[in-house]
């Protein structure tokens, strides 16, 4: 099976998001990260894995086939598919699966083939493939900010094991990278 990485960019103090939902202090330097930093994210990357309200948070879903970062499957854990299915392209295709966390992975996991499933955004998403013991690999970026309230990556993650495979220093945030150990 494919490995999932799972992970997001958190402030020094664990949070995603403030406690008005504006994660914009943790992504200044977007811009910057074109490059190595995400050309190697892009190359390993077999098929997306991103939750509903990710999803929910393009302007225009049909603009992830124009220009979104990850041009692979997407795989979208979700209680309810939209009504009209989002504009594709010959890499970039929608699946919308309702059957849970562990369904989605599988899916995710076939599409990637034996490239990796990525998951995109969603504290809560991380938290439930977390509990559900389905991540194999943690990216996770801190940027040197304090938000001191707001959404905590990993709040009622069950305790797990890591071993460090890499820190890297980017533009202003430190990668941060781990394997999750079983057993």
């Amino acid at each position: 099976m494919a490995t999932v990485i799972a992970g997001m960019t958190i402030s020094l103090d664990g949070f995603v998001a403030d406690e008005h939902g504006d994660y914009g202090m943790l992504y200044s330097d977007f811009a910057e990260l074109e490059g190595p930093y995400m050309a190697e994210a892009r190359e390993v990357t077999g098929a997306a894995l991103m939750g509903r309200r990710t999803f929910d948070g393009a302007e225009d879903p049909d603009g992830y086939a124009d220009g979104y970062e990850f041009q692979v499957p997407i795989v979208v854990l979700t209680h309810t598919p939209p009504a009209k299915q989002p504009k594709r392209n010959d890499r970039l295709l929608f699946t919308f699966v309702t059957e849970g966390v562990e369904a989605a992975v599988a899916c995710a996991a076939v599409l990637a083939g034996d490239r990796a499933v990525t998951v995109i955004g969603g504290a809560d998403l991380n938290q439930q493939l977390l509990a559900a013991g389905l991540v194999d690999e943690l990216w996770v970026d801190v940027m040197p900010v304090l938000l001191g309230r707001g959404r905590r990556l990993f709040d009622g993650a069950p305790p797990q094991q890591l071993e460090k495979l890499r820190v890297d220093e980017l533009t202003a945030r430190t990668s941060l990278r781990f394997r999750v150990l079983r057993g």
